[in-house]
């Protein structure tokens, strides 16, 4: 499949764009201490990419009244160890690719948009037409919606690009196409099971379809 006549591209932040899944895992000790979950041990990370964010919760032991403490938790320190969060080799290029075809950029993250364009650093950032952070864990269909109205531009005419199941769950609720990207968090048999428009397996394809 191609994205013929795509004039949008929404993307996920953490393990799309940003290489965030070793800070993530560092710090998870921590988080579950001060939140009493599960804690994730090295031998558990290729367990858990198989499982989508339900399966997920369910091993952490994570009740859905603690997410938003731990999301506002993670975004706190995130901030804290920004430096140690690198974007994924040519995203700056694909980037740049794409606006210079016209294509109109927005990124949709559970991450505060401080984070992000810090991460995304001012050459990129400025690159972004719209910044829809904050969403929470299950709520990133809203914001898909939020970001076709702000542009003006048709869910046929959009596609959203992900590394997660919950993210192709989302673009399924808003009714915009969704690829997963297979260097991300989730793995690539996780990701087929949510029936992706596209799998890509390089920041370059991103440009090419």
């Amino acid at each position: 499949m191609t994205a013929t006549g795509i004039r949008l591209v929404i993307f996920d932040m953490d393990g799309t764009l940003a290489d965030s899944f070793p800070w993530f895992v560092r710090v998870m000790g921590s988080v579950a201490e001060r939140f009493d979950v599960r804690r994730i041990e090295p031998d558990d990370v290729e367990e858990l990419r198989r499982l989508d964010s339900r399966g997920l919760l369910q091993w952490l032991g994570v009740p859905r009244w603690k997410l938003p403490l731990i999301a506002r938790h993670m975004r706190a320190l995130k901030a804290q160890h920004i430096g140690d969060i690198r974007l994924f080799p040519g995203v700056g290029r694909m980037l740049r690719d794409l606006t210079g075809r016209g294509i109109a950029i927005a990124i949709v993250s559970s991450d505060s948009e401080a984070n992000v364009r810090q991460t995304l650093g001012p050459e990129n950032a400025q690159l972004v037409g719209f910044y829809a952070c904050g969403a929470s864990l299950f709520g990133k269909h809203a914001k898909f919606k939020k970001v076709l109205r702000k542009f003006a531009i048709g869910a046929a005419e959009a596609i959203t690009i992900g590394d997660e199941v919950r993210d192709a769950e989302a673009a399924a609720r808003a009714g915009i196409a969704f690829a997963a990207v297979t260097w991300g968090y989730a793995h690539i048999d996780a990701l087929r099971a949510a029936n992706p428009a596209l799998i890509l397996s390089s920041m370059d394809e991103i440009a090419r379809i």
